[in-house]
C-alpha cells in the first residue's frame, strides 16, 4: 500500500510558514530571557511565596507535575469567564484554558446554573443507573458518531479502557502509537513521550523508550505522517498488535497537522491487517469542531477517548466506538468499573457544554482564532522571524521554525530558547498560555478578538525588541 503522498496538510488545519526569514541573534535572545525572569519574579512575588509554602505538603507544590516550573508557577485564586486573578490580584488572560477543558470559559453561568440544580435537585452520587448520565450518553453518542460509550473520569481512563479494549476484541495485545505523542498516564502510553533523542535511534526506524517506573509490554513506535514505517511494522508485527493509539492532530507538540491523506490512508492500513484505530480525541475533541476531529478530517475510527473539553471543568470523560468493539463491555470481555463514572454533577455539567458548543458558537470562535493567526503571520513577515502559525479548530500557536513540523523530529529541531521567551514575554504582560513551551492557546467561547489581541501585541512588542 506504500504510496507518496501530498506533502500539503489537512485542509481541515491551518498552516502558514514564511517566504523568507533571518536567523535572530542568541545574544539577544539570553538577554532578554534574563530580564524577562526578573520581571517575572517582581510581578508575581507572592506566588513565589505559596510556592514555599505549598512545597512543604505537594510536590513542588502543585498538585500535577505539568504545573511546576523554576523558579515557581503563578498561583491562581480565581477564574470567570476569560480571565484569571493571582494571588497577587493581576487579572491573567487565560489562553490556557485547561487544555481544553474550559472551552466554555469559567464559571460560565449556564454550567454553573446546570451544577447548582444538580446540588439542589438531583444528588452527586448514586452508583446506580441514572436518568441524567443516559440523558448524557444519548448526547455525546449523537454528537460524536458512536455506537455506545461509557464515561470515565479522566483522559487517562478513557485511553486505558480503549486499549484494554480493543485487546480484548482483537485477542492481541501490542499497542503502537506515535512517537513523541501522550495520551496520559497509563503505562504502554509512556514509550516514548518527549524522549532525548540520543535514546530512540535513527529518525526513519525509532525505537521505543520507556521510563524505568512504566510496565509497558510490547509496544512499537512510528513517526506521525509516515505510512512506511506504519505499515512496516504493522506487516512485520500485525499477528500480536491490538491497536494504533494516534491523536488525529497532535497537540501535546504544538499542533502537528497530518498530511493530506495521512488519516484516510492510517484507516486503510489499519482495516488491512485487522488492527483497531484508536483516536486519542482527549485534547481536539469540541475544541475541534462541533464533532471533534474524526468528524472533521472525515475519518472514522474504532473508538474514540473523550475528556477536557466535554464536560466544562468538571473531571468528566469518556470511551466509545464501534458495537464490535463497545460489546467486549456488554459482555464482560472486558470489564469497565468506576465509583465516580457519570456521577450527576460531571454529566449535568456535560450536558450544559453539549448545549453550549453549538456550530454557529464554535464557529464564532473559531473565525477570531483564525483572524489571530492571520494578524501574526503579518509580524511574522513584517520583522522576518523564523516562525510560522499553526491552528486547528479554537486552538493555535507559533512555532519557532521556519519551515513545517510534521512530527517529533521536526518538533525537536524548533527553537526552544526563543520559544520560552516567547512564553514568558506574554506572562509578564498578563497573557498565560501554557509553560511547556509545546503547547498551544485556545480560544474559549468567552475569549473576544479584543482579548486575543493581547496577544499579538505582546508578539508584535517581542518582535520589535529581538529586532533591535
Amino acid at each position: 500500500m506504500s504510496k507518496v503522498l501530498d506533502l500539503k496538510h489537512d485542509p481541515a488545519g491551518w498552516r502558514n510558514v514564511p517566504s523568507s526569514h533571518k536567523p535572530i541573534d542568541p545574544k539577544r535572545v539570553q538577554d532578554l530571557l534574563v530580564q524577562e525572569w526578573e520581571k517575572f519574579e517582581k510581578t508575581y512575588p507572592e506566588s513565589g511565596r505559596h510556592n514555599k509554602q505549598a512545597s512543604k505538603v505537594l510536590p513542588l507544590g502543585v498538585t500535577s507535575s505539568f504545573q511546576h516550573w523554576d523558579p515557581y508557577p503563578i498561583t491562581i485564586v480565581s477564574g470567570k469567564g476569560a480571565y484569571l486573578t493571582d494571588i497577587d490580584g493581576r487579572k491573567l488572560l487565560d489562553l490556557s484554558m485547561g487544555f481544553g477543558a474550559m472551552l466554555v470559559g469559567h464559571l460560565n453561568p449556564k454550567v454553573v446554573k446546570a451544577v447548582r440544580k444538580a446540588l439542589r435537585k438531583t444528588g452527586t452520587l448514586f452508583v446506580t443507573p441514572s436518568t441524567i448520565s443516559t440523558e448524557a450518553a444519548e448526547r455525546f453518542k449523537k454528537r460524536f458518531g458512536v455506537d455506545m460509550l461509557r464515561f470515565t473520569n479522566s483522559g487517562t481512563e478513557s485511553t486505558m479502557y480503549a486499549i484494554r479494549t480493543a485487546r480484548a476484541v482483537t485477542g492481541r495485545k501490542a499497542v503502537v502509537k506515535i512517537e513523541g505523542g501522550y495520551h496520559g498516564g497509563y503505562d504502554p502510553l509512556q514509550v516514548s513521550v518527549k524522549p532525548a533523542l540520543e535514546d530512540i535511534g535513527p529518525a526513519d526506524n525509532p525505537v521505543g523508550w520507556a521510563p524505568f517506573d512504566a510496565e509497558p509490554g510490547t509496544v512499537h513506535v512510528v513517526p506521525y505522517n509516515d505510512l512506511d514505517a506504519l505499515e512496516r511494522v504493522f506487516k512485520e508485527h500485525s499477528k500480536d498488535i491490538a491497536c494504533f493509539m494516534i491523536e488525529p492532530i497532535i497537540e501535546n507538540l504544538s499542533i502537528i497537522l497530518p498530511d493530506a491523506g495521512y488519516l484516510k490512508a492510517v484507516r486503510e492500513l489499519c482495516d488491512e491487517y485487522d488492527i483497531a484505530l484508536i483516536f486519542d480525541e482527549v485534547k481536539t475533541g469540541l475544541t475541534a469542531g462541533v464533532a471533534g476531529a474524526a468528524k472533521r478530517v472525515g475519518v472514522e475510527p474504532d473508538l474514540i477517548t473523550l475528556a477536557k473539553s466535554i464536560g466544562g471543568g468538571m473531571p468528566v470523560a469518556a470511551f466509545g466506538g464501534k458495537t464490535k468493539y463497545m460489546n467486549a463491555v456488554v459482555d464482560g470481555r472486558m470489564a469497565h468499573f468506576g465509583t465516580y463514572n457519570g456521577n450527576p454533577i460531571s454529566v449535568a455539567a456535560a450536558i450544559a457544554v453539549d448545549e453550549l458548543a453549538t456550530k454557529e458558537a464554535l464557529d464564532k470562535a473559531e473565525a477570531i482564532n483564525l483572524a489571530t493567526l492571520a494578524k501574526l503571520d503579518e509580524i511574522i513577515n513584517e520583522y522576518e522571524l523564523p516562525a510560522h502559525t499553526i491552528g486547528f479548530g479554537v486552538k493555535g500557536a507559533m512555532i519557532w521554525s521556519p519551515t513545517p513540523v510534521r512530527n517529533y523530529r521536526d518538533f525537536k529541531a524548533t527553537d526552544f530558547e526563543v520559544a520560552e521567551l516567547s512564553w514568558l514575554w506574554g506572562v509578564n504582560r498578563g497573557v498565560l498560555t501554557p509553560p511547556g513551551l509545546d503547547e498551544q492557546w485556545l480560544v474559549s467561547l468567552a475569549t473576544t478578538q479584543k482579548d486575543m489581541d493581547k496577544l499579538v501585541e505582546s508578539n508584535r512588542e517581542l518582535a520589535k525588541a529581538l529586532r533591535s
